[in-house]
């Protein structure tokens, strides 16, 4: 008889391998899954869970977050974690940058990282890893000793950034993003990047395909003209004006510039963010077509995917690129349903209200931009997703093995033997209604406030330990930072 230290009993069994569940029992040894099968031998397990039939998906593998972005990162870690824990996510992989918010200051990585990880060790309640931005010259030659030293393979290039400000128009984005004097964000600097990343893939063979560089895709110029547009004529207000002031085609536009730059520099591995609109999705295929040679990967966020301009709850659903018309969404579910998309996520960034709302507060652009969501990912998916005929084992792929895979996490994603047992049950039957007050998030609002679901999360086991106990947090934080690629 193996002695096992978890079984989970009873429960359908959802793998990217198959669209459909199985029947199976779950056991768990060492952190890591040991078995699934029907009728595991549970007498001499240290514990067992009766699953009642749930649905067990492989913990989501939230490839888009933002920690510390306007709470001290050690807030974040914790709370954050805790909703984070509420909607299925076990492995949590945040953005991070030098400049203002998040840290507050600039200098080059190897001094700035170690105290990210210092802030937020010991206080997560899931696994997390970092993205970084290259934001300077100097942090382009870190890349090598960030993936290194420090287990980093995924960077960012925030498009948007050189001429344009997080929350709108900016005349000095030089302070904002703290760069060195004579240095500047703009296209240049982002093939520079590309050539960085690539000769790092060159330099890690081994790890090549596993170093990506994602790109945040609108276009400053075009976003600064349509912002003045907007605010001149005055007949849009609300989540409709924000998304007029960042048109659908200033995506689009982006996505062309960014992969004519993957190409010139030889970066096969390039991962296309949050893409909110048909135009920016229509872009990106348009633009695999056209360069076969890269490896495009096609992120869509699940507030894209459940909310628009006028189902959103009120400003809260202010977020980078907006929320948009309901005719987007549904192109959206279109790509999602095809296949072009290749993962979601919540693109979580808790801002709480006493930060989210300008003076006046009905005036999108004073809002801050983001919010969080990561409570509401699994549960959202299944809802809507099986709603429109999404198989189960699609949604596994979405939400965790894809991004598992791209990033470096080679032993998550998935419920086999031998990959951590980080897994989320789904009671595909519960019917609920999204209360911001009901979640462990510091946010005190949601734009999916009043929103109904028809799937919740009800507990939660990272590395076969449970965080989440019908809908509970449980346990002390148990998180571990992800050094990438993981060990097999």
């Amino acid at each position: 008889m193996t002695e096992y230290d978890l079984v989970v009993k009873n429960v359908r069994v959802v793998t990217d391998e198959h669209d459909e569940p199985a029947d199976a029992d779950i056991a768990v040894a060492g952190g890591r899954i040991a078995a699934v099968a029907p009728g595991i031998d549970a007498a001499g397990a240290r514990e067992v869970v009766d699953g009642g039939g749930k649905l067990a998906f492989p913990g989501v593998v939230d490839a888009h977050q933002h920690w510390g972005i306007y709470n001290p990162l050690e807030q974040d870690a914790a709370a954050e974690s805790r909703a984070c824990a509420q909607g299925g996510v076990t492995s949590a992989l945040t953005y991070m940058r030098t400049g203002q918010y998040y840290l507050n200051k600039g200098g080059p990585y190897a001094e700035f990282f170690p105290e990210v990880l210092e802030r937020a060790g010991g206080r997560a309640h899931v696994d997390y890893a970092f993205h970084l931005a290259p934001m300077s010259k100097g942090h382009i030659a870190e890349i090598p000793s960030l993936v290194r030293e420090h287990g980093v393979t995924s960077f960012k290039v925030f498009m948007f950034y050189g001429s344009h400000g997080l929350h709108g128009r900016s005349s000095d984005q030089s302070s904002f993003l703290m760069t060195p004097e004579g240095e500047r964000y703009d296209y240049a600097h982002f093939e520079f990047v590309m050539r960085g990343i690539q000769a790092a893939r060159e330099e890690f063979p081994e790890i090549a395909d596993q170093i990506s560089l994602s790109l945040h895709c609108e276009t400053a110029e075009i976003m600064t003209a349509y912002t003045q547009l907007v605010e001149e004529a005055g007949e849009l207000t609300g989540l409709a004006a924000y998304s007029a002031s960042r048109p659908q085609h200033s995506e689009g536009l982006a996505v062309s510039i960014a992969s004519y730059l993957a190409h010139e520099t030889g970066l096969p591995t390039v991962n296309l963010l949050h893409l909110s609109s048909r135009k920016a999705v229509d872009a990106a295929v348009r633009m695999s077509r056209a360069f076969p040679h890269i490896d495009f990967r096609r992120e869509v966020t699940v507030g894209h995917l459940l909310a628009d301009i006028d189902t959103a709850h009120g400003l809260g659903g202010k977020v980078n690129p907006p929320l948009r018309p309901r005719e987007d969404v549904e192109a959206l579910w279109e790509y999602v349903l095809d296949g072009t998309v290749d993962w979601i996520v919540s693109d979580h960034a808790c801002c709480r209200e006493e930060l989210k709302f300008g003076k006046p507060e009905d005036d999108v652009f004073l809002a801050k931009s983001g919010f969080g969501g990561a409570e509401y990912l699994l549960p959202g998916m299944v809802t809507e997703g099986v709603r429109r005929g999404l198989p189960l084992g699609r949604i596994a792929a979405l939400t965790s093995w894809n991004p598992a895979q791209r990033f470096g996490l080679p032993t998550k994603g998935r419920l086999v033997a031998g990959f951590d047992a980080d897994i989320a049950l789904v009671d595909p039957d519960e019917t609920w209604t999204v209360r911001a007050e009901d979640s462990e998030s510091a946010q005190e609002y949601t734009p999916f406030e009043g929103f109904e679901l028809t799937a919740r999360v009800t507990d939660t086991f990272l590395r076969g330990s449970r965080v989440l106990t019908e809908g509970k947090i449980t346990g002390e934080p148990g998180g571990s930072y992800l050094h990438r690629p993981t060990g097999s």
